[in-house]
């Protein structure tokens, strides 16, 4: 658990500050940054960054930027309260769950779902159409998909699946109830509540 949510945090930097999201034969361009090259000479780039908000040259590309931002801090709030939960002395925590904060990992997924079916809504900026030629919402012209918006959508997925993966597996066994906890490799026996 500790392991796929600092891995999710790093996956979801890396693909924020990938320029490779659309791509065409001479330009690529991500959610911060962008790269142009000669045609056939793909090693030879020149990249830029978009510095603040107001460099970015769209509205809806501006949205999308802060909300995936959100979405990455969430991923980081949470990678971080992960490692203190797991670093913590034993009796301070309890070890059951899916975590110390399961609302944090669904609100960072839902936040970065949203980011990324808000950007592709930008292909239809100048930018993008000089870059893709005739793109415009939905539709990107002559520029591809790049892996840094599939690793992105594959990062979302992963952390919408994170809450459930930690989640303690429960049976009953002649009414006692026993939880099956994978953090501390025990099993707790409960006594069954009468109501």
């Amino acid at each position: 658990m500790l392991t796929l949510g600092l891995s999710l945090a790093c996956i979801s930097a890396l693909s924020l500050i990938s320029p490779a999201w659309f791509q065409s034969h001479t330009f690529s361009f991500g959610v911060l940054t962008y790269c142009s090259w000669p045609r056939g000479d793909s090693w030879n780039q020149s990249c830029g960054t978009f510095r603040s908000l107001e460099d970015i040259p769209d509205f809806a590309w501006k949205v999308s930027a802060a909300i995936l931002l959100g979405g990455w801090l969430l991923l980081a709030f949470n990678a971080v309260l992960l490692l203190s939960w797991a670093l913590a002395p034993k009796g301070l925590c309890p070890r059951r769950g899916s975590g110390p904060m399961p609302g944090v990992q669904a609100a960072a997924a839902t936040t970065t779902i949203v980011g990324l079916l808000v950007f592709p809504v930008s292909l239809a900026s100048p930018f993008a159409k000089e870059a893709c030629g005739a793109s415009s919402v939905y539709r990107s012209g002559q520029c591809q998909l790049g892996w840094g918006y599939v690793t992105a959508i594959l990062n979302a997925v992963l952390a919408s699946l994170l809450p459930t993966i930690g989640w303690p597996r429960r049976t009953k066994v002649q009414g006692r109830t026993i939880v099956f906890s994978g953090d501390t490799e025990k099993i707790i026996l409960m006594p069954e509540m009468s109501k």
